[in-house]
């Protein structure tokens, strides 16, 4: 077993070793008085005296001693087979002297005092201790070496062998990182913020002429997904430099002062190779705020933390060492990290427009055999709020499926039915819903694409299903913007709150209010969460005005959002949202109540065709007009 050193290089406690020799002196004594025997020793075999005289006039017997202990005879024969074997008879009383005489008669019969019973002493030894020790010493061996690897890759004892070693993954120029700005799409505004940073790696002399300082550090943010590891790599696959890449979370040990330790050997190591680039994923792992009580007690972050602020200080921009960092929740980072002449830049990697994602749509694509005639415009419109992560397995899953339908090219079909299955999950084809329930399901949808359609404000129609999905869904309607919206209005948030109203508006009206189901909770879930963001985020009610009455954290994460005002305005807020709620369900009802003839036509139509397109619908809608 091999000996765990401390922090001093000092042996380590040697308990656990005393134990595994005593409980391996405790097998092998076990062994010895158990098994060994059973492996080492002749076996005896017990006969009759009439088969013992049978062997002796067969000429079989070879050896033969008397047992005083005992008054038997031990005696060595062949048997049926010609083998050897060992053999025990007691002698019938009186028949001594005519036994002997017989035993005489034979010329090939020894007489011994004993009968020796164990094999060769040296294969006895080999057996009985040689080899269990050699055993226990691979088993121990194999052992330390798989808790080794295991508590070195969980930042555990593993690592205490390589005391202050960052660890981190160093990608030369020889070993090109395979990535540049050409595979990176839909960010175009950070590509410009960093393409200073490959500038001043290339060429240094140019700026330190005019008196110019590289960035010490540069910070990405954005949601998850948007490609900010890809950008990192993308500066160093462009600039052509050595490129240092750890996570946050490396840094945090169990031993005090071990993550400080790997920050100076990291820097330390990027000084070496300056010019390069050193990037930190997940910063905030180690970056928190600093408070009085600590990282709730973990004095090691913060040391870490100190100590990243300290090397930051201390190395020259001018070698051309830069740090780039990554995180999805840049307001939790401590300021002094934040602060000039640490991470003296600030690049958004938010999600992509609508521009954007056409463009990664195509870099995917790239290396997918796709047919002629793609509408890239249709897939990007479709595609809203989705991440460069999120198109790259809409791809995939279009590959998959054209080779699901034997195809050798991916269609605009596949990638239409692969975002749904990011979106929505895959359809559920084995699912078995009732008639009542599949009816039910018809007029609940065709009631959220009517209100859109008969609403102003409302993105069009592009596909309605009652067809299950793995995702929850018993169907849904999709509805695709014609263009690209940053902002929104009042009334154009009302209408979705009315769309979104629609589904449970129609069951009420088809089967009465007593027999509503739970089909809406998601619609009720979306649908008061935009009536409450509405009047305490964007100041849209007369009641309220321009009044922040909520904070959102964590934006990039969810947007966790909390209420900043007192109890009593809580309750008029929620008295208000529970009005904006009802009043654009009145309405939507109104609507679906003035155009009863065209939601039963619809859903009877949907209810046969099980999924219909947008202009299947708007064929339908428009008929008799």
């Amino acid at each position: 077993m091999e000996e765990i050193k401390d922090n001093q290089g000092n042996g380590g406690n040697k308990k656990p070793l005393i134990y595994y020799y005593l409980v391996c002196l405790i097998v092998l004594m076990l062994l010895n008085a158990l098994v060994t025997p059973m492996l080492t020793n002749r076996q005896i075999i017990d006969v009759s005296y009439n088969d013992f005289l049978s062997m002796i006039d067969s000429g079989r017997v070879r050896e033969v001693a008397y047992d005083d202990s005992d008054g038997a005879y031990m005696f060595v024969a062949e048997d049926d087979s010609g083998r050897e074997g060992v053999y025990r008879t007691g002698v019938w009383p009186g028949d001594g002297e005519r036994l002997l005489s017989q035993l005489r008669e034979n010329p090939e019969v020894k007489f011994l005092a004993t009968i020796p019973v164990q094999e060769n002493p040296l294969l006895t030894f080999l057996v009985s201790w040689i080899f269990p020790i050699l055993l226990f010493f691979i088993i121990g061996n194999l052992l330390s070496r798989s808790m080794m690897k295991r508590l070195g890759a969980s930042g555990g004892l593993g690592n205490a062998l390589q005391f202050g070693k960052s660890g981190a993954k160093v990608y030369v120029p020889d070993e090109h990182t395979g990535v540049t700005f050409n595979d990176v799409a839909g960010q175009d505004e950070a590509k410009e913020s960093l393409k200073e940073v490959v500038s001043f790696l290339h060429d240094p002399g140019k700026y330190s002429e005019i008196g110019a300082k590289l960035p010490k550090g540069v910070l990405l943010v954005g949601p998850p997904g948007t490609g900010k590891t890809l950008l990192a790599k993308a500066v160093a696959g462009e600039a052509e430099v050595p490129f240092f890449s750890i996570s946050g979370s490396e840094f945090v040990e169990m031993f005090v002062g071990m993550g400080a330790a790997k920050v100076r050997d990291l820097f330390k190591q990027a000084n070496e190779k300056a010019p390069c680039i050193v990037f930190i994923d997940e910063i905030d792992a180690i970056g928190k705020k600093r408070d009085a009580s600590g990282f709730s007690g973990n004095d090691e972050r913060e040391q870490t933390l100190n100590q990243l602020l300290a090397e930051m200080d201390g190395f020259d921009a001018k070698k051309g060492v830069v740090l780039l960092a990554a995180t999805n929740r840049p307001e939790s980072l401590d300021p002094a990290l934040l602060r000039p002449g640490r991470f003296d830049r600030r690049v958004p990697v938010e999600l992509p427009d609508l521009a954007g994602r056409v463009a990664i749509f195509k870099v995917h694509a790239a290396g997918v055999k796709t047919e002629e005639g793609i509408d890239w415009n249709a897939l990007g419109r479709a595609t809203a709020g989705a991440s460069g992560a999120e198109i790259a397995n809409m791809v995939n899953e279009a590959a998959l499926r054209a080779v699901r339908m034997h195809r050798e090219k991916v269609n605009q079909e596949d990638l239409e039915v692969s975002i749904e299955t990011v979106v929505a999950g895959a359809e559920r084809k084995s699912a078995v819903v009732s008639e009542k329930d599949k009816r039910l399901v018809s007029y609940h949808e065709v009631g959220h694409a009517l209100v859109a359609a008969l609403e102003s404000g409302t993105a069009p129609v592009t596909k309605i299903t009652i067809v299950p999905h793995t995702g929850g869904a018993l169907g849904y309607t999709m509805q695709v913007e014609s263009e690209e919206k940053l902002l929104m209005s009042k009334s154009e948030i009302l209408s979705q709150i009315e769309t979104l109203t629609g589904g449970r508006a129609a069951e009420e009206l088809v089967y009465g209010r007593d027999n509503m189901t739970t089909g809406a909770s998601n619609d009720i879930e979306k649908a008061t969460k935009l009536a409450r963001m509405m009047i305490t985020r964007y100041g849209m009610s007369d009641e309220f005005g321009m009044v922040a009455l909520e904070t959102v954290s964590n934006r990039y994460l969810g947007g966790d959002a909390s209420l900043q005002c007192s109890e009593k305005t809580a309750g008029e807020i929620d008295a208000l949202v529970f009005k904006t709620v009802q009043n654009a369900h009145d309405r939507a009802y109104s609507i679906l109540e003035e155009n009863r003839e065209k939601l039963e036509k619809i859903a009877s139509y949907l209810y046969e065709k099980e999924t219909i397109t947008g202009d299947e619908f708007m064929r339908i809608l428009n008929e008799g007009k």
